[in-house]
């Protein structure tokens, strides 16, 4: 019997398959290099001011602390988590919190990407909340406090960025000061009470320079004395008089640290228990109860973090709304790839020096 020879010759392609095959295979590789390797990402406020600039955009790598997988998979890719009023994700089907592992850990003075913790109080899934950048500066289990400004971990001085920045209370004599001064030291004038009086954000690398100029008089910084309670400062509660300048002492939360209930503890750690770990919490006198459960103590599942702004006197961090949970951290920030200011014009806009440098 004859077999018939089968023909092998394949079907050629039209030329719109094969742009729409190439189109999927690029959205795909896309989606996993942005997913799960590096990102890109734009800063859009002056919180870390002196080290980044509004205008940064940084190359982030998220193989640095393990790849997060998604937590809402039924979203739109390349877009933001809302368009015109209308989401660009489905939040009826989340997936638990999970890592691939990384290269590294978070580690004190890392530059980090993470999600806004405060954007749970608008039910939004963890992964859809807006990026923020800020410089870690406590890790699970380290004790915090904030003193006159400076801040110290586990009782020693944490480290001082070189280009960070904060407010003073300048006296002149009263001459107006050239507008080109503060442009080229970088220095934002909040307000000017008198003829003779500002408060400025200063950079410490200019402080020595602005201060020679004859008509300046005196720079001091502008600091909260301890014990001048701010209400908007964590952990928004009286019997912790705390401040943004004076603040602490505070011991991070760390996977398996077990804490005692009490009225101390749980204006401290409620909302990590209860909103970062999805735990219901109940107060029935002195008894807590957690998941109707009468309990004493208390052992977390994840680890937190504190992270702050290097433009210390202009940045909503920690410092207002408390820890950062592991499961929100993005990547690591490696370098900037682009800078544009806003304030020049078309020829001026691009900030030659920034383009591919190194983020510290």
């Amino acid at each position: 019997m004859l077999n018939r020879k089968k023909d092998t010759t394949k079907v050629k392609k039209s030329a719109l398959r094969e742009w729409g095959d190439a189109v999927v295979f690029a959205v795909v590789a896309a989606t996993i290099i942005r997913g799960l390797l590096f990102s890109a990402y734009a800063i859009p406020s002056g919180s870390m001011e002196g080290t980044q600039f509004a205008g940064d955009y940084l190359f982030v790598s998220k193989i640095s602390y393990g790849p997060r997988m998604p937590f809402t998979p039924l979203s739109i890719p390349f877009t933001e988590p809302e368009i015109g009023g209308v989401k660009t994700y489905l939040s009826s089907w989340q997936l638990p919190y999970f890592r691939l592992p990384g290269t590294t850990e978070v580690k004190k003075n890392d530059i980090v990407v993470f999600n806004k913790p405060a954007d749970a109080d608008q039910g939004i899934p963890v992964d859809q909340r807006m990026a923020l950048i800020k410089r870690c500066q406590a890790t699970p289990g380290d004790e915090l406090t904030i003193v006159n400004s400076q801040v110290y971990i586990n009782g020693k001085p944490g480290y001082n960025p070189p280009k960070a920045q904060t407010s003073y209370n300048v006296v002149t004599d009263g001459q107006d000061m050239n507008p080109q001064v503060f442009s080229d030291l970088n220095i934002t004038v909040l307000q000017r009470p008198t003829a003779n009086t500002y408060e400025m954000i200063i950079p410490a690398d200019a402080l020595s320079t602005f201060k020679s100029y004859s008509n300046v008089k005196s720079v001091t910084p502008m600091v909260l004395p301890a014990g001048q309670y701010d209400a908007e400062v964590f952990p928004h509660n009286g019997h912790f008089k705390w401040n943004m300048d004076n603040f602490g002492p505070l011991v991070l939360p760390k996977k398996g640290y077990t804490i005692p209930l009490n009225d101390s503890t749980l204006a401290l750690y409620r909302r990590a228990i209860e909103v970062y770990e999805h735990n219901k919490v109940d107060v029935k006198g002195k008894d807590v109860f957690i998941n109707d459960k009468k309990v004493d103590t208390y052992t977390f599942k994840m680890g937190y973090y504190w992270m702050m702004g290097d433009n210390r006197h202009d940045s909503l961090d920690s410092r207002f709304w408390g820890y950062v949970p592991e499961d929100h951290v993005v990547g690591k920030a490696l370098f900037t790839f682009m800078s544009l200011d806003s304030t020049k014009d078309i020829f001026h806009k691009i900030r030659w020096n920034r383009i591919l440098k190194p983020i510290n």
